[in-house]
């Protein structure tokens, strides 16, 4: 992370950048690195619902709120349809990576994982438009994984389907200050007041976050995974 002078998140849903990236993206925005974020859906889908009103426009003034409190510059929030993002052309998808590239010149993408972390094939997506985005603009990505105890723990006690990395395929660990992303995690109060996987991930984890580098501008890439999991396709997707 030391190497990041301005990065751009890529996620699927309002609350991704909290829930998931909230950590990392904190500890950028606290070393005052620029940070930016685009969203491809408006979370309509969700089940995770705790307030009256239209969801999408709810999780939209969430997401700026949020953003605000993570200490994040620049938010773009697309509308694409939340829960069935395989299905848009991902040719349409890396056209808003590259260009939001362009406007806000990151030195480097921050996505989930390969595998969504929870497996939710709108991560997945989101993260596969952005390795083909840095692929054209040879920019390195940053994924944000789970070890694999953590997500084994988390399937036990929940019956989810979270997919995380053998600590040797972690690339780095690093300790980070959870206060702004509690915060943020606050504004989205649609989808927190009732989320115990969230607050035992969080515990599970402590004061670590863990990075795999999915590619670098030197040509290196972890090739498409063999171990996806698809099980969460739409609702409930928040990565607890």
């Amino acid at each position: 992370m030391a190497s990041v002078t301005s990065a751009l998140a890529v996620v699927a849903h309002p609350d991704d950048e909290s829930f998931g990236l909230g950590g990392l993206l904190s500890l950028l925005t606290d070393r005052s690195v620029p940070v930016s974020v685009l969203c491809f859906t408006h979370g309509e889908a969700s089940t995770l619902r705790d307030r009256p009103g239209d969801l999408a426009v709810l999780r939209a003034t969430e997401l700026r709120q949020a953003a605000t409190a993570l200490g994040v510059g620049g938010v773009e929030l697309l509308d694409y349809p939340d829960g069935a993002l395989a299905t848009i052309d991902l040719d349409h998808l890396v056209g808003h990576v590259v260009a939001r590239i362009i406007r806000w010149r990151p030195s480097h993408l921050v996505v989930f994982d390969l595998d969504g972390v929870t497996g939710h094939t709108d991560h997945i997506r989101a993260t596969e438009a952005t390795l083909a985005a840095a692929r054209h603009t040879e920019l390195p990505v940053l994924a944000w994984t789970v070890p694999q105890r953590v997500a084994a723990r988390l399937n036990t006690e929940f019956a989810t389907g979270f997919v995380g990395r053998a600590e040797g395929d972690i690339d780095e660990t690093v300790s980070v200050s959870r206060a702004r992303q509690w915060r943020a995690i606050a504004r989205h109060r649609s989808q927190s007041a009732d989320n115990p996987v969230l607050r035992r991930r969080l515990e599970l984890l402590g004061d670590t976050e863990h990075l795999s580098l999915l590619h670098d501008p030197a040509g290196f890439s972890i090739p498409s995974p063999q171990r996806r999991h698809s099980g969460c396709t739409t609702g409930g997707h928040d990565p607890g």
